[in-house]
């Protein structure tokens, strides 16, 4: 019982907390001072036990002592483990507590029975059980790298939250892991992260530091440094930087491994567990490569990555307090000489970041899921603003909505949009759904299934982007498109012969399969009427208007037509 209720201890990492504190510390060490005393004296008193005249072993008048010294350690490990049972999974929780009644029924029974000397063996299985559900090393120990895994990693950083420890961390992300390992394949890779955890593991044992390594996947490496070495922390970092940038050899190839390496401390730079691993995860790409070893509290000031951290917040606020605004820029159509459509943009301004780009409010909601309450809410305004006798008055033909992979994928998707559609009395010819290239490559059944539904309502697609996502020409002329938008680079490549070939070829293929073409991003008068010669029906940019406010959209609609 002593050594398991240090065991507990250990476990919830609160060593920490019981220094200096007189009361628990004689606490933890007077019962089993204690039995030392009576044991050590035993062979004098026999008060303890004793061998009798027939040679079997015999309990003392005071192996009573014993009991109540164990039973002061089940009584405050019982607490220690109640207390913390935030510390520790469900399973481990359970399992911890086995041990007890295991115990207590072995005591009871060799109470009774004397001569059943099953106390030890009923504490060996109780320890059995332990090392199998706590202890287990494939579930701590990485099988390449043989440093600590992602799930250990974030046990022991829970704790130190919980706990208040003070911990410095470097955090180092291979940059380039996935183009490396995408090349070396499966085996050479894990070659390549064992060559890579023996650096860290020498500059550890050379250093002297005695941290925490742990491997965390896809080339994420993480350093965990007790306060008593901080002092150490910054040459450390230094010489893993310094030792991760000489080339390595792999079956006679020569690497050059890019890491971003980091060090933080918590919880004065980051103060909770979920902010820790974000920030881990999105180190490489908030921050371009340097080749110097980053402070956490650098990056942390940075506005990008505060508005990182909280744009999930700032979405649940925008969506509750109706802050998203929908924004229209004007297509225009070649062959009648006006404004026919408009396509639907969404932005969002918050009052502590100001204007937040959509690229970025638009991939957080992807990621938490806001993205299908935000795709509610655009088709919501825009059918509301149809609906309207302001839109009458435009004589528009339709208005153009995007569709996140995400939304494509919702099993209720058609059934939401028509549900809607149906509210506001909108037919289906006023409205243009657009789902992005990257969308159309995934042709999942589910998002097949929502277009052929949504099509036989009669809704009209077109694929935007094109010509910067990863789909093939069978996906693109299965799907039912009816317009193609080209996206920017087309036009920003005016001055390319190569790229204008490639334009002039992928336009006509795009009409022989009978498809409307949107061209995007025009700005000047002569892309205009390039791309009219080219038999572009429709033009949309900043030529005509950038994307502006319903309102705005209405007085530019009106003035264009008088």
């Amino acid at each position: 019982m002593p050594v398991y209720t240090l065991y507990i201890i250990s476990l919830a990492d609160t060593w920490h907390k019981l220094k200096g504190r007189f009361t628990t510390g004689v606490f933890i060490t007077l019962p089993i001072t204690v039995i030392l005393v009576a044991v050590i004296l035993n062979p004098l008193t026999k008060d303890m036990f004793y061998i009798d005249e027939n040679f079997v072993y015999t309990r003392g008048s005071m192996f009573w002592v014993a009991y109540i010294c164990a039973l002061s350690y089940v009584g405050f490990g019982l607490f220690y483990i109640i207390k913390c049972r935030e510390l520790f999974r469900t399973s481990h929780f359970i399992s911890m507590l086995v041990i007890y009644p295991l115990t207590l029924s072995a005591v009871a029974i060799q109470c009774v029975l004397p001569m059943w000397i099953v106390e030890l063996f009923f504490t060996s299985v109780a320890v059995v059980i332990v090392a199998i559900t706590i202890q287990r090393p494939e579930e701590l120990v990485d099988m390449v790298t043989e440093l600590g895994k992602h799930g250990a990693y974030a046990d022991a950083m829970k704790k130190n939250f919980v706990n208040q420890k003070e911990v410095g961390i470097i955090l180092i992300n291979i940059t380039n892991y996935s183009s490396v390992a995408s090349m070396l394949g499966y085996d050479l890779s894990a070659k390549l992260l064992k060559i890579v955890a023996n650096k860290l593991a020498v500059i550890n044992k050379d250093m002297k530091v005695y941290a925490g390594l742990y491997y965390l996947d896809r080339g994420g490496f993480r350093v965990v440094v007790n306060k008593n070495n901080w002092d150490k922390i910054d040459k450390m970092a230094e010489a893993i930087n310094t030792e991760l940038k000489n080339s390595v050899i792999i079956s006679q190839l020569e690497l050059n491994i890019m890491a971003h390496v980091c060090v933080a401390y918590c919880p004065t730079d980051i103060p909770d567990f979920k902010t820790l691993i974000s920030f881990g995860t999105e180190l490489s790409s908030s921050v371009p490569y340097s080749g110097n070893v980053l402070k956490a509290s650098d990056i942390i000031a940075n506005r990008a990555f505060k508005l990182n951290n909280e744009i999930d917040n700032i979405i649940d606020d925008a969506l509750a307090n109706r802050r998203f605004s929908v924004y229209y820029q004007p297509i225009f159509s070649v062959e009648k000489g006006r404004f026919i459509s408009a396509e639907a943009l969404l932005r969002l301004h918050d009052e502590k970041f100001g204007f937040i780009p959509p690229d970025v409010f638009i991939t957080a909601a992807e990621k938490s899921g806001a993205i299908h309450r935000i795709g509610d809410y655009v088709l919501e305004e825009v059918c509301h603003f149809i609906s309207g006798d302001e839109f009458k008055e435009l004589g528009l033909d339709y208005i153009e909505i995007n569709l996140s992979v995400a939304q494509c994928m919702q099993t209720d998707l058609a059934d939401k949009v028509l549900q809607i559609m149906n509210k506001y009395g909108v037919t289906p010819d006023k409205i243009n759904l657009e789902i992005t290239e990257t969308a159309a490559s995934y042709a999942q059944n589910v998002m097949v299934n929502n277009l052929e539904k949504l099509t036989q309502a009669g809704i009209s697609f077109s694929l935007d982007d094109y010509g910067t996502g990863y789909s093939n020409i069978k996906s693109v002329a299965s799907l039912p498109i009816s317009i193609v938008k080209l996206d920017k680079t087309f036009v920003d490549e005016e001055n390319n012969p190569r790229m204008w070939i490639v334009l002039k070829n992928t336009i006509k293929m795009l009409k022989d399969m009978d498809m409307s073409i949107v061209v995007e991003g025009v700005e000047n008068a002569e892309l205009a009427k390039k791309f009219a010669e080219l038999d572009c029906e429709f033009i949309q940019g900043y030529y005509y208007s950038k994307p502006v406010p319903k309102s705005d959209f209405i007085t530019f609609m009106k003035n264009s037509a008088s």
